[in-house]
């Protein structure tokens, strides 16, 4: 049994005596004396006891029941009545002192530790609970999160110091009143929120369809998008009359028999985040405004030195966009893709002026010459750190699935998708373009080649989705 100092008040002497000898034999120990209640207040404070064992009836001066309430006042220290008085009077009394036991005289030893050990129980177990409660509120003072609880008639209960600053409410005057009163909380299209407790309403099915003409359905508060502790966005208005936007979500708050009693609404200021965001959004629109008009300049560059191909990039990337659309390219990859299809030539600044604008066709030398064009251009962009593979796209783009492509015939899947599409659209425009040793062959045998190559040389796929797009009425710009 655990050290326990006991405060006994008694003023007669043989009873003192003898419930000192019973708290001994249960093994209290010696007990600390009081024998009127103004020595009990003093005791208590000085001696700081875990337990008071308090005789109502005491001599001149203050009661039991008295001397307990001043005690309770200034101490939290369970507090045992010991009397042979039962009447309704005394025990109404003795009621509002809150006390953890009443032993009625004379009482039996059991009865006695019973009392002592179950009140130093309930008093350990409510000292916890106060402990926690004060945790926990400190806790919700403290954090920047607002945080208002409300009770199933849609009263507040509870606000925090961040909820009070930010919907201009005040605690003093807010408890126990309607929530629409003191906050005004607008979720989207559904209007004001009157009652946090709507957020939780399961919604209710729509009827099935009527010829009868029905009236339009009274406005509904907006519900969480996937439960009780879903997030959603909101508008506060504030005591400035500005606009806040939050992000909010919802609890169901019950009792220890899992009844629900309201509803805890935790939502927080994201005026910066949203600020944040839209800067950052700026930030990459100028990031790929620029990366465009980089692009785009690179790719002027290398066609300055071959006037005869000018466009020819741009309208690769044009194709090639066309076609990864139609089968379902992801959106970064079909940046990727066009920034590719931009830059396919850009290697071409390496060949000789002479040899780019040859009014005949290219010896096997000069043909030679001309197919580093792939090489030199994954090595002018290889150091750029783009978020795509587009060094790896322009080295490939003269690849052919059979392994008969360069510069190093690579074949099946070594080929990446994105090179897949650019070697298509590469060669439907190039034919389909003039050229220093030959006037356009057209657009018929463009897709001719691309058809008889299909499965072999090129992907399939890619085959006809082009040709499909030229049927469906796609036209070079």
């Amino acid at each position: 049994m655990a050290y326990c100092k006991i405060l006994l008040v008694e003023d007669e002497a043989v009873s003192a005596l003898d419930m000192r000898r019973r708290l001994r034999s249960l093994g209290y120990g010696e007990p600390v004396l009081a024998t009127s209640g103004e020595e009990a207040v003093q005791k208590t404070q000085d001696e700081k006891p875990d337990l008071v064992l308090m005789d109502i009836v005491l001599g001149e001066g203050m009661d039991g029941i008295d001397s307990a309430g001043r005690i309770l006042a200034r101490h939290a220290v369970p507090v045992i009545y010991m009397t042979s008085h039962e009447d309704p009077e005394t025990l109404q009394r003795a009621k509002i002192t809150e006390p953890f036991g009443y032993l009625l005289k004379p009482f039996a030893d059991r009865d006695l530790r019973t009392s002592i050990e179950m009140a130093l129980y309930k008093h350990q177990m409510d000292h916890e609970t106060r402990r926690k409660e004060r945790w926990f509120a400190t806790t919700l003072r403290s954090i920047a999160d607002a945080v208002l609880t409300v009770d199933p008639h849609g009263r507040i209960t509870y606000i925090n110091a961040s909820a009070e600053a930010i919907t201009g409410a005040d605690h003093h005057t807010c408890i126990d009143r309607y929530f629409a009163e003191h906050v005004d909380i607008r979720a989207g299209n559904a209007g004001r929120l009157h009652d946090p407790n709507d957020l939780l309403v399961t919604p209710t099915p729509p009827a099935a369809p009527s010829l009868s003409f029905q009236p339009s359905p009274a406005p509904q508060s907006p519900q969480l998008p996937t439960g009780p502790s879903a997030m959603m966005e909101a508008i506060v208005h504030g005591p400035d009359g500005a606009a806040h936007p939050v992000e909010m979500s919802a609890s169901p708050l019950a009792d220890p028999d899992g009844r629900r009693v309201g509803t805890v609404l935790v939502f927080r200021d994201i005026t910066e985040r949203r600020q944040s965001e839209e800067a950052l959004r700026h930030s990459v629109e100028d990031l790929r405004r620029t990366l465009r008009q980089t692009v785009s300049a690179l790719a002027t560059a290398s066609e300055k030195r071959d006037p005869y191909t000018a466009g020819h990039q741009a309208r690769v990337a044009e194709l090639a966009h066309a076609m990864a659309v139609r089968v379902g390219l992801s959106g970064e990859r079909l940046e990727g893709l066009r920034v590719a299809g931009m830059l396919h030539d850009i290697g071409k600044i390496h060949i000789p002026a002479e040899i780019l604008a040859k009014p005949s066709r290219l010896s096997d030398l000069e043909m030679g010459i001309m197919r580093t064009h792939s090489q030199v251009g994954y090595d002018i962009l290889k150091e750029i750190e783009f978020p795509w593979p587009v060094a790896q796209i322009v080295l490939q783009h003269h690849e052919r699935l059979d392994g008969t492509g360069y510069p190093n015939a690579l074949s099946g899947d070594d080929v990446l998708p994105e090179a897949r599409i650019l070697a298509v659209a590469d060669v439907v425009e190039a034919m389909s373009s003039h050229r220093p040793y030959r006037a356009s062959l057209g657009l018929g045998p463009a897709l001719a080649e691309i058809a008889a190559g299909r499965g072999t040389r090129y992907d399939r796929n890619m085959v006809d989705v082009c040709v499909s797009l030229f049927h469906d009425g796609f036209i070079l710009s």
